[in-house]
């Protein structure tokens, strides 16, 4: 499992009604990823830093849909390139069910 971080700067007034509506239209694109496990979607209107959460289930997936494509969507929507930080997932906690899961090489 692979854990991808994004993070990118919003335009200088962005509230979070703003974030939400663009977030709003995003998520309908991802839903329909079958490669994709989760996606979080978080904003901060102190520092005005949005971006996503990605859990995917290979590097590979992650690699794909994070590519030039990807780069080049956040920059026309957002105004400028995303941080993008590829994780290696260890363990899952799942803590309503008490289920801890290590994931493998």
């Amino acid at each position: 499992m692979i854990t991808v971080l994004i993070s990118f700067n919003l335009a200088p007034g962005t509230t979070r009604t703003d974030a939400l509506h663009i977030y709003r239209n995003s998520a309908k694109k991802w839903a329909s990823n079958v490669d994709l496990i989760e996606k979080y979607y978080y904003f901060d209107e102190q520092t005005l830093l949005g971006g996503g959460v990605y859990i995917w289930k290979s590097i590979e997936a992650a690699r794909q849909w994070h590519g030039p494509d990807y780069v080049a969507m956040v920059e026309s929507v957002y105004g400028n390139a995303p941080r993008i930080q590829i994780l290696d997932t260890l363990i899952h906690i799942e803590p309503t069910t008490r289920r801890i899961v290590e994931y493998g090489n």
